[in-house]
């Protein structure tokens, strides 16, 4: 096994060319730089230095190591380094979870802007509901949550968590183009208390979202259909299988051709979306900068 710090001298001798002067840059005494390059002559089974009246040369064997002790001495350099911004919290690897329009609202733009203000912080991110992430974080899978307000969901008071509040955002009335309301400007929710339903399935926060807006409305909604993907309750809603509720930010970039999109009427439901981290974890100094970034971006 060569060791490093031979290697160190092996440069120092060849960028001197004599031991006194590689002594003298090391810190060291010429029997010391000797006797290293003997033990590392020793490691390798290979003369790597002659010593001549002007001085000493590599020797062939000794010009290959030195291609090779740059390499791995630059290597070593980045090492110390990344393991020196590791402890400084400057270094690390975040682990996130959110669900799909989250990461499309702000993890993505938080992600941008963390490369340029923590570019030594690498985040991994994980599709999941918000109802799913939570328990992840609980159960220590992962060390930021984005998650959605839910009915059973931790509150602002558990001591598990910290909670740091992003965004809130309506939901709004997504009608077949042929739809009665269809020429409304704001659609009042009870009018919809006999229509046919499309929406998220039972345990989704959207469909806790949804569920108690029209409970308030004086009404149960009939759900003949089921997605967890918005593209899929708008595609369902569009070919006239039903109305929903869709949050606005879900409505972005998706086809909505052959349907309708109104506001509710009076107070419109909402998502509550806030990022969460474990009690405590708030200010470990890679998660901190995580969690300006998202805000940040939710602020953006």
């Amino acid at each position: 096994m060569i060791e490093a710090r031979r290697l160190h001298i092996l440069r120092a001798v060849a960028d001197h060319r004599t031991v006194t002067a590689a002594a003298a840059a090391l810190y060291l005494t010429p029997s010391a730089v000797s006797q290293q390059l003997t033990a590392l002559e020793q490691e390798t089974g290979h003369k790597l230095v002659e010593r001549g009246a002007r001085g000493v040369r590599l020797t062939p064997a000794g010009e290959i190591l030195l291609t090779h002790t740059n390499a791995v001495l630059a290597q070593l350099e980045k090492a110390e380094a990344e393991l020196a911004a590791y402890s400084t919290g400057e270094a690390g690897t975040v682990t996130l979870a959110s669900f799909a329009t989250g990461i499309g609202l702000v993890v993505g733009p938080a992600l941008a802007r963390l490369a340029e203000s923590a570019p030594g912080i690498r985040v991994r991110v994980r599709d999941a509901e918000g109802d799913a992430s939570l328990p992840m974080l609980l159960e220590r899978q992962i060390d930021v949550a984005v998650a959605v307000e839910y009915r059973g969901a931790p509150g602002a008071d558990d001591d598990r968590i910290t909670r740091v509040a992003l965004y809130a955002e309506p939901f709004d009335a997504v009608l077949p183009a042929a739809h009665r309301l269809a020429d409304t400007e704001r659609v009042p929710l009870a009018e919809l208390a006999k229509d046919t339903w499309i929406g998220p399935y039972p345990g989704n926060p959207c469909h806790d979202v949804v569920v108690l807006a029209c409970e308030h409305a004086g009404f149960s909604p009939q759900f003949e259909h089921s997605s967890d993907d918005f593209r899929a309750v708008i595609a369902l809603a569009a070919a006239g299988a039903g109305v929903a509720l869709v949050p606005r930010s879900a409505l972005i970039g998706v086809d909505l051709a052959q349907t309708v999109v109104r506001p509710i009427d009076g107070a419109a439901p909402t998502r509550k979306v806030f990022a969460a981290v474990r009690h405590g974890a708030e200010a470990h100094p890679l998660i901190r900068p995580v969690l300006e970034a998202l805000g940040e971006a939710a602020r953006g």
